[in-house]
């Protein structure tokens, strides 16, 4: 198995990466938030890596944190979770957000991800809160707004739906508890 490469970044056109290492060149795939992190194009770059064997391809993905590719591998674990799906949350949230999402268990934030739906939101957050840190307390909790929204949409309100009732809530130092009663009733009246 390759398990990190360190060479010379050839190109990189997201999520497309090619690295030459002693005059190899290994094509990986990346998440968008290892992107941010690379060089510039000619200048080294080091990537840990995982390998996914198929029966039509070898396919290499690179990160640019161990802990990344840690939390790539945890995803693969979960039912319905792919390499294409774990991509795509690493690409569409850092590590902190997405450890915060599962512990809070906020669907909302979750289906923001491309290609993740309700019932892959619950799985992930079912699967891997065991699996991750607490969320750090503090500023990162979630604001009663959002919360209210991401209880609205467990009581099976559709995310669009769910953040226009919230928003039409008279703005103001409302509890979550408070501002999901006021857009039950402004929902039903």
């Amino acid at each position: 198995m390759i398990g990190r490469l360190r060479g010379i970044l050839a190109r990189k056109e997201p999520p497309a990466l090619l690295v030459d290492v002693g005059g190899v060149g290994y094509e990986l795939e990346a998440p968008m938030t290892t992107f941010y992190d690379l060089p510039a194009v000619g200048e080294t770059v080091t990537l840990y890596t995982h390998l996914v064997v198929r029966e039509d391809a070898h396919l290499l993905y690179g990160f640019a944190r161990e802990a990344q590719r840690r939390l790539f591998r945890d995803l693969l674990k979960v039912n319905g979770v792919g390499p294409r799906v774990a991509l795509a949350v690493l690409s569409g949230l850092a590590d902190e957000e997405f450890v915060r999402a599962v512990n809070q268990e906020d669907v909302a934030r979750l289906t923001q991800v491309p290609g993740i739906g309700r019932k892959t939101a619950e799985r992930l957050i079912m699967e891997m809160r065991d699996k991750l840190p607490e969320a750090a307390p503090g500023p990162a909790a979630a604001d009663p707004v959002s919360e209210a929204v991401s209880a609205l949409i467990a009581l099976g309100y559709k995310p669009n739906e769910a953040s226009r009732a919230v928003r039409a809530v008279p703005a103001g130092d409302l509890s979550a508890e408070e501002i999901i009663r006021q857009a039950l009733k402004g929902m039903a009246g």
